[in-house]
């Protein structure tokens, strides 16, 4: 019998999930809903760019990856890095429509010597324009709601110029689906927990914020079309797994998330914001 065949042999899930640290509760199934807002270039129609807003439905699968995956150090000892793949699909919630679709990964990421970093989380993705990005961030966790800052969706120009006239015009005078703020996106997370909190008398007892970003370590690797006509240059994003307690103490997960994607055509630099709510089923 060849024994070397045991040693990736995938283990119970209990320990799998033990090992996957703070991205350990987001193995399963969620469905929910969200928004999505783009700029997207309209060279064909002879515009600069067309402005489109969706409110979505969407289902994110995580599935553990059955045991370690080793990192060979020259530096320092070896590390063992463990994750979840994901597949994100995402469609326009009026015709059903396919908007998005994601496989990745999210890997734990225990402290390191070389470099001299403390545990971090990564999220993975294939983007099926041409895109793939790498992104890495520092999990933390609280006992209570989390804080959902405000977020932009306003062009600004690369070079720190004011905006041609009329570029914002489709920005604050557009008609956008029911529950979506233009000025701030993420004001559609807030209102939920509002309700939750007020008309179901719900409470969140903790949350778990994972943080990613393209900025520091990662980035985005784009095909050519992509980096000569709306180039992606920038990602950061962040999920809130919730736990939310029933008036009778049972208790149940929720799935918060805002991610910002900058996109760069005709010298500006335009916001691809995305947000949604998803209940682990």
């Amino acid at each position: 019998m060849n024994l070397s065949q045991f040693q990736r042999a995938s283990a119970p899930l209990s320990q799998s999930l033990d090992h996957l640290g703070p991205l350990a509760e987001l193995s399963g199934h969620w469905t929910g809903h969200g928004y999505n807002m783009i700029a997207v270039p309209d060279h064909q129609n002879g515009q600069i760019f067309r402005l489109i807003v969706n409110a979505t439905t969407e289902t994110i699968d995580f599935n553990p990856i059955g045991g370690p995956v080793p990192n060979r150090g020259s530096k320092q000892n070896d590390i063992f890095l463990y994750g979840l793949t994901y597949l994100q699909q995402v469609s326009d919630a009026a015709t059903g429509e396919g908007i998005h679709i994601e496989p990745g990964i999210w890997l734990n990421v225990p402290a390191t010597t070389a470099p001299q970093d403390p545990p971090t989380i990564v999220r993975q993705a294939t983007i099926p324009h041409g895109d793939s990005l790498l992104a890495q961030g520092q999990a933390s966790a609280e006992a209570r709601a989390p804080n959902i800052a405000p977020v932009s969706t306003m062009p600004t120009r690369v070079d720190g110029k004011p905006l041609p006239l009329g570029y914002t015009d489709p920005y604050l005078n557009g008609k956008f689906p029911p529950g979506f703020d233009m000025q701030n996106p993420n004001q559609a997370l807030v209102d939920v927990l509002k309700y939750q909190q007020q008309q179901l008398e719900l409470k969140v007892v903790s949350t778990t914020n994972l943080p990613v970003s393209t900025q520091d370590s990662g980035g985005i690797a784009n095909i050519p079309f992509i980096v000569q006509n709306a180039d992606a240059t920038e990602m950061n994003a962040i999920f809130w797994i919730e736990t939310l307690q029933r008036p009778d103490g049972s208790q149940f997960l929720q799935l918060q998330y805002t991610q910002t994607v900058l996109l760069v055509f005709d010298e500006i630099i335009w916001p691809h914001v995305s947000v949604a709510t998803l209940i682990k089923r």
